[in-house]
């Protein structure tokens, strides 16, 4: 087994082994904002209303996702921690525990989030009987018809992860990126006008393949549809291996068997990390509903603002990932200090880097926007124009949401979820909504409102989890030799 499969940060020089454990976490997020980002490209060619869809479709799907994602946390600390502690005969278990809980729960969430799709969109203020619902709708219906692709890649990189390897789930990642690149159009478009044929100077294939099929493809179902089958071809390779041995971890299915004690171990330390990720996918939900109050066309730059944000946004939660598996392997061995040297460590990078980015954004505002709609839709001067203010508004920030971003990192990798939990849900509503909704509706300041509040939430979560982390009351491991359950062979 290679290096890159069993990273070990416990002893030697920090510097390269978290660059090179974060480095690929950093590509793999990138690649999964690719998938709403190419979703938006080319859904931004049917016009502002489809554009519109994917900004009402996302903040529903993020909250049940969110809930089962933040129980994969757990698995990633329970693997981290034990190999740091060198107790590997229960890595497996509670890697199969995980899988086999997590699973279940995504097949609960994805029956719920069919079922309910309509009203979720009418709680956030998509307005039944209009396009914009329609296409939500069909939209949020494919992704929870195949909503296990997504946990079960989730899972898969969150316990490869806590053994320190996250080159596979990149390399698999960038497989089904490129995969849904290429299905997107064909699944939202068809064949008999697409823009992709003219982009890669395939034209003349476009009329025989429409003449053959007849194929008008699905609008924004098509990019949902394009986005499940993609993922599969990262989760189910992913998951078979978990079983092989090849990447280190070798699950059995007597590993799946759900263990109460095991399952509780889990619940106990990934509950509050889905109560942070729901509660802040809810919280876009409740910003889309505030921006709404605007109008359509407000919702429209949001959701495009809120895209950009996020592929800057990675680079802080790629390294805050990379920061929690350090910790968890050193608090694992014992070594506190060094786990507190890789967060300074990561805090200087960041900084560094999102200055440079800051300056860039602010540069480059309108071309960057412009990017992702339409010009030939004539509100699309007006989502131009909101989107640049949102940059030069909130990039400014981005630095001190890296900072607050990579000390999460270190308490969710200290096994200490509740903190990073109430300090995140203080950041995304007490600093955010309130402030947003307050500054919109009742001072009238319009999007300017929204955007001044995420800037304070960045600047008021920076200064509140760097305190705490003053206090040091975070460094004591959660693994110890009552961890888990015994196994039978124990």
């Amino acid at each position: 087994m290679s290096e890159d499969a069993d990273r070990d940060l416990t002893s030697g020089s920090l510097w390269r082994p978290l660059l090179a454990l974060s480095a690929p976490i950093v590509v793999t997020q990138l690649l999964q904002v690719l998938y709403n980002l190419v979703d938006t490209i080319w859904v931004g060619q049917l016009g502002t209303d489809a554009v519109s869809a994917l900004s009402f479709s996302w903040p529903p799907v993020f909250v049940l996702i969110s809930l089962g994602g933040g129980l994969t946390l757990a698995g990633s600390v329970l693997v981290a921690q034990n190999k740091g502690a060198d107790k590997l005969d229960r890595v497996n278990e509670v890697a199969g525990q995980t899988l086999a809980f997590v699973t279940l729960f995504s097949l609960v969430l994805g029956v719920v989030g069919y079922f309910m799709a309509p009203t979720f969109l009418r709680l956030i203020g998509a307005e039944p009987g209009t396009d914009v619902f329609t296409y939500s709708v069909e939209y949020m219906r494919v992704i929870f018809v195949g909503v296990w692709f997504m946990f079960g890649f989730f899972v898969f990189q969150s316990l490869l992860r806590g053994w320190g390897d996250t080159k596979t789930p990149m390399y698999l990642m960038a497989l089904s990126v490129a995969v849904n690149i290429v299905l997107d159009p064909i699944f939202i478009f068809g064949f008999q006008e697409n823009p992709l044929f003219a982009l890669v100077g395939l034209e003349s294939l476009q009329a025989p393949l429409y003449a053959a099929t007849g194929f008008t493809g699905y609008g924004v179902q098509g990019a949902a549809i394009a986005t499940i089958i993609s993922r599969s071809l990262a989760t189910i390779p992913g998951v078979a291996l978990l079983f092989t041995g090849h990447l280190g971890l070798s699950l059995s299915f007597s590993d799946l068997r759900l263990e109460l004690e095991t399952m509780k171990r889990i619940v106990e330390i990934g509950y509050p990390a889905s109560i942070e990720q729901s509660s802040g996918a809810l919280s876009y939900s409740a910003m889309t509903a505030i921006v709404a109050i605007v109008g359509p066309t407000a919702v429209a730059s949001f959701g495009i603002s809120s895209r950009i944000n996020s592929l800057v946004f990675l680079l802080a939660v790629g390294l805050g990932m990379g920061v929690e598996t350090a910790v968890g392997q050193n608090l694992g061995a014992e070594r506190a200090q060094r786990a507190r040297r890789v967060v300074f460590m990561a805090v200087g990078i960041l900084v560094s880097v999102y200055l440079v980015l800051t300056l860039v954004a602010v540069a480059y505002a309108e071309p960057i926007v412009s990017v992702f709609i339409e010009g030939d839709d004539p509100r699309s001067g007006e989502v131009v124009n909101i989107g640049v203010r949102f940059l030069y508004i909130v990039a400014p920030t981005w630095g001190l949401m890296g900072v607050f971003h990579v000390i999460k990192g270190c308490f969710n990798g200290a096994g200490s979820t509740r903190a990073a939990m109430i300090f995140s849900v203080t950041a995304v509503w007490g600093l955010q909504v309130v402030p947003a909704y307050v500054l919109l509706a009742w001072f009238d300041m319009g999007t300017d409102g929204a955007w001044w509040a995420i800037a304070l939430m960045h600047a008021g979560a920076a200064l509140l989890v760097t305190a705490w982390f003053a206090r040091d009351t975070w460094s004591d491991r959660v693994v110890d030799e009552d961890d888990l359950a015994p196994t039978p062979a124990d």
